[in-house]
């Protein structure tokens, strides 16, 4: 029995570095997956601003006409609350001939989640005293649901790639063990908008916004 001991561990120490080279053995793949989804809200941005020769006076008449703004927005459809909000205040000292005057302005900020209307939104925002207009900008509400989909679609590819190849290779495609992801979803971008008072709403496309998912993952081999 003395005899046959170190023979027995001499044979494990040989068997060892070979199942550890199995182990190494590995496929790392690339996959991207890029879609359309459709737009279903769209962001339209007011200003109301004002010159009076005083700071109060021009601070009280952007006060009266943002809330116009506010009040028209709110009944805009598909605005629901906290769709509606305001951004900056400022009042600045503008000179206009020998007596300068004071321009007071304020920013307001308008989702709605009927995108199609968006025009009848600009519109009314414009006719309850908005002096500028920025927009529509028509995105994904659901951005990460749209983006994770397509991530888990890039997954899929990825592993059939690295499926074929293995097969190709004369191995088994084994468990993942690293994934890298990145990627994201571009809204449209859309110009200024120029709305005179009494103008009719503007037509208007929201279209689809892109979203593109990379993933980079490598597989064992068995």
């Amino acid at each position: 029995m003395r005899r046959l001991t170190p023979i027995v561990v001499f044979a494990l120490v040989l068997l060892l570095p070979a199942g550890a080279a199995a182990v190494d053995r590995t496929v790392s793949v690339r996959a991207t997956v890029e879609r359309q989804v459709p737009n279903d809200a769209a962001e339209v941005r007011f200003a109301v601003s004002k010159e009076r020769p005083g700071r109060a006076a021009a601070l009280r008449v952007v006060a009266l006409r943002a809330r116009a703004v506010i009040a028209a927005a709110e009944k805009a459809p598909g605005v629901g609350p906290g769709d509606v909000s305001t951004g900056s205040i400022s009042v600045r000292r503008v000179e206009r001939g020998k007596r300068p005057v004071y321009k007071a302005s304020e920013g307001i900020t308008v989702i709605t989640h009927q995108p199609e209307a968006a025009g009848e939104l600009v519109s009314a925002g414009v006719a309850a005293g908005a002096t500028n207009t920025r927009g529509p900008r028509f995105f994904a509400s659901d951005r990460e649901a749209a983006y994770e989909a397509a991530l888990v679609e890039a997954l899929q590819e990825a592993k059939e790639k690295a499926g074929m190849l293995a097969t190709a290779a004369g191995a088994t495609l084994g468990p993942v063990i690293t994934i890298t992801e990145g990627g994201g979803v571009t809204p449209i971008a859309a110009a200024p908008t120029e709305v005179t008072k009494d103008a009719p709403a503007p037509p208007v496309e929201p279209g689809d916004s892109s979203v593109r998912a990379t993933v980079e993952a490598t597989f064992a081999l068995q």
